[in-house]
């Protein structure tokens, strides 16, 4: 809310400046705010739909292709098309300083614009203006899901190379992104030169590049739904390198040149919404995280396109923008597998419940396997003290008897003789058990007695 509120303000104020100072302010002001908004989007969607935000990054992402294919079209409209017949054309010249003629037709563009120029920022800051109330009226009811937020962000544990996975992608992000706005806009100055095409024909095959970028996009948010960041990553990857191949050898042939720059801007639509979801899969991706994507998108933004501009200024006759697209296709391809395999390593905390896990497997297993052995053992034990038992009652019984024969009545020796049976009798497991050993003792002894 407090970024779109800082865009509007600029948006308000860029119009009525009159001084180039002052009209930096305002450009980084809207820059800056730009750059909060597109970090904390990002963050907001993972934290606000967590394992079921790839549909709705998805959506995010495809809201500025849709935006940026159509802006230029509807300023097009606006400003009745490059060439008017009540303005004065500019003459060509060499020298740094504008001439007569081109300073009386950049005051008749600045009177025939002003109220244009003037409405269409007024218009667009209005619309973020509202847009950015209704986030104001979202946080101020939304306590509970913050709450939610930070204690899914607490649960949550970093991977084993949270930080090696941060600057991977950030490496990853910066050749996408660069490779991304450098094709969108040189294509229209590599059609004119050299593909020798016509200027309606050039930006045509420019409108083909963002009309696949946005449309792929757009279909990325149903794809979301059924396929895996990774699945998506994958396919984008190979498609941007296949297509970046065909380019950069077979751009002179203008099939090749139409078909590959559709392919080439629907691989690229959906990496960067497919990598935020992919790496929140593995670790947590909080402010820092998220705005460290942004950083490297921006630097690829601003660098890339500026060293390719260098460089074909450098080498007129050699398709730079063409290798630069296979050049940073490459990288892409070299570094996600590597990303993969740090980002699927096992942490600190999943070593040592696997090595528990093994523990706890290895003892039950040798216990599992000594059971029948054990139980075996334990039998034959019980059968053994089962027929001692019996053995030894005998002897007992037989010499009860014959104490009994020789020594009338209840004889001394006979009291001594049954505690010893009763003990017996009581401190075996058979006779607990009811053998039929112990049985006919007791069957012998009322007999006796």
């Amino acid at each position: 809310a407090l970024s779109m509120f800082a865009t509007t303000a600029g948006l308000y104020g860029i119009p009525w400046c009159k001084k180039s100072l002052l009209l930096t302010v305002m450009m980084s002001v809207i820059g800056a705010s730009m750059g909060i908004l597109d970090t904390g989007g990002n963050v907001l969607a993972l934290n606000t739909w967590g394992a079921e935000a790839g549909p709705h990054m998805q959506a995010l992402h495809f809201s500025f292709a849709a935006g940026a294919f159509v802006a230029p079209i509807l300023a097009k409209m606006a400003l009745g098309g490059p060439e008017r017949e009540d303005l004065p054309v500019v003459e060509k010249t060499n020298e740094s300083v504008p001439t007569a003629s081109a300073a009386s037709a950049f005051s008749a563009l600045k009177q025939h614009l002003g109220a244009d120029f003037l409405w269409s920022y007024v218009v667009i800051g209005t619309y973020l203006l509202l847009v950015s109330v209704f986030f104001f009226i979202l946080y101020s009811r939304s306590s509970s899901a913050r709450d939610k937020s930070k204690a899914s962000l607490q649960k949550g544990t970093l991977a084993r190379y949270h930080y090696a996975l941060i600057a991977l992608l950030f490496v990853f992000f910066l050749c996408y992104v660069g490779a991304e706005v450098t094709y969108g806009s040189y294509i229209f100055t590599y059609a004119k030169v050299f593909a020798e095409m016509k200027e309606n024909e050039a930006a045509a095959l420019n409108s083909v590049f963002w009309g696949a970028f946005a449309a792929c996009r757009g279909v990325a948010i149903f794809c979301a739904a059924c396929l895996y960041p990774g699945t998506m990553i994958v396919m984008s990857i190979i498609g941007s390198a296949v297509s970046s191949s065909c380019l950069a050898f077979f751009a002179s042939y203008p099939v090749s040149l139409w078909v590959g720059t559709a392919v080439y801007g629907a691989s690229m639509a959906t990496i960067f919404p497919s990598g935020i979801s992919w790496i929140e899969q593995y670790t947590v991706v909080q402010g820092k995280s998220a705005s460290l994507f942004v950083i490297g998108a921006a630097l690829g933004e601003m660098c890339i396109p500026a060293v390719v501009g260098y460089l074909q200024g450098k080498f007129h006759h050699v398709p730079v923008v063409m290798y630069t697209a296979l050049v940073t296709s490459a990288m892409t391809v070299l570094l996600f597998p590597v990303m993969y395999k740090l980002a699927n390593s096992p942490g600190e905390s999943d070593l040592k419940e696997t090595s528990d896990s093994e523990d706890r497997k290895a003892l039950l297993s040798n216990s599992g396997l000594n059971e029948d052995e054990e139980d075996e053992e334990d039998v034959g034990e019980w059968n053994e003290a089962d027929f001692e038992v019996i053995e030894m009652n005998d002897t007992l019984r037989n010499s009860v008897v014959e104490t009994s024969r020789k020594i009338p009545g209840d004889s001394p020796a006979k009291v001594a003789l049954q505690p010893h049976l009763d003990d017996v009798s009581h401190d075996s497991p058979a006779v607990a058990g009811g053998s039929p050993g112990m049985k006919n003792v007791n069957a012998d002894r009322e007999k006796n007695d």
